[in-house]
């Protein structure tokens, strides 16, 4: 659980900061949808600064429960006393609660924030018997990867109708090389030629990739390379070696961003 502080860099690409904004005023439940390393995590970060309310984020995974984000029992000395889980708090205090990449959470936890995403505004505690009701400001925030494990790991329509939806992607390469530049301090040539090199992976879809070339992996390889490291190192252990494990598949890869560096 992370409790976001200070602000963060975030460029808009589109509309998604005037519809943030309005989601946030009128409390409806918010769905984030895009491939890894987009931005998602980043936008929600940044909205909180911007309207100066607390964000608590739980990164999901799979054995993510609906007692995690509840909360439990725990024994303390010779007391047994209730812990509250970051939904919990969120719903008492009126934060924000992000759940990145909530399709790799447990199906309670669906069921968890069931009556949170309609006009309920209710969080029912059963261990403890109780139904709290949200306070004002609480809002839910959620993001999925639409593109990763592609039949196996999706929100059920059902789930999906209960949110209203923004779906991001990577960004124009005017404004990646931008983020690029911005975020690790490196020179306009270095972020327009790792923004080139990602772009053009990107567009390789025969290699079969699981997951393709983020603007967090640019960022990465940058501020190598702004660290001093040669550029070709920086680009293969930022860039090429996250993405694939085959050694040909690498092989290809490194060759290709040895040409474009």
């Amino acid at each position: 659980m992370e409790v976001a502080e200070n602000t963060i860099f975030y460029k808009a690409i589109g509309s998604e900061m005037d519809v943030f904004i309005h989601a946030n005023k009128l409390k409806l439940p918010l769905l984030l949808k895009g491939p890894t390393g987009s931005g998602k995590s980043r936008f929600v970060e940044h909205m909180a600064h911007r309207i100066n309310t607390n964000l608590i984020t739980v990164s999901c995974h799979e054995e993510t429960s609906a007692t995690d984000l509840i909360g439990r029992f725990i024994i303390k000395g010779a007391e047994t006393i209730w812990i509250d889980g970051p939904l919990t708090i969120a719903v008492k205090n009126g934060y924000i609660l992000y759940l990145d990449e909530i399709a790799e959470a447990r199906p309670d936890v669906i069921v968890a924030i069931h009556a949170l995403t309609d006009h309920r505004r209710e969080l029912f505690i059963d261990k403890l018997g109780e139904t709290i009701k949200a306070a004002p400001n609480f809002q839910l925030v959620a993001s999925f990867n639409p593109g990763y494990q592609k039949g196996f790991k999706e929100l059920k329509p059902s789930t999906r109708q209960r949110f209203i939806a923004l779906s991001f992607d990577y960004p124009a390469a005017k404004i990646e090389t931008e983020i690029v530049s911005t975020e690790s301090e490196c020179s306009q040539e270095i972020a327009q030629k790792l923004v080139a090199i990602g772009n053009k992976i990107r567009n390789l879809t025969e290699l079969g990739l699981a997951e393709t070339v983020s603007t967090r992996l640019l960022v990465d390889a940058a501020k190598l390379i702004q660290d001093g490291l040669p550029k070709r190192l920086a680009v293969h252990i930022a860039v090429v070696e996250p993405l694939t494990d085959e050694p040909d598949t690498i092989q290809a890869l490194k060759d290709l961003c040895d040409l474009m560096i």
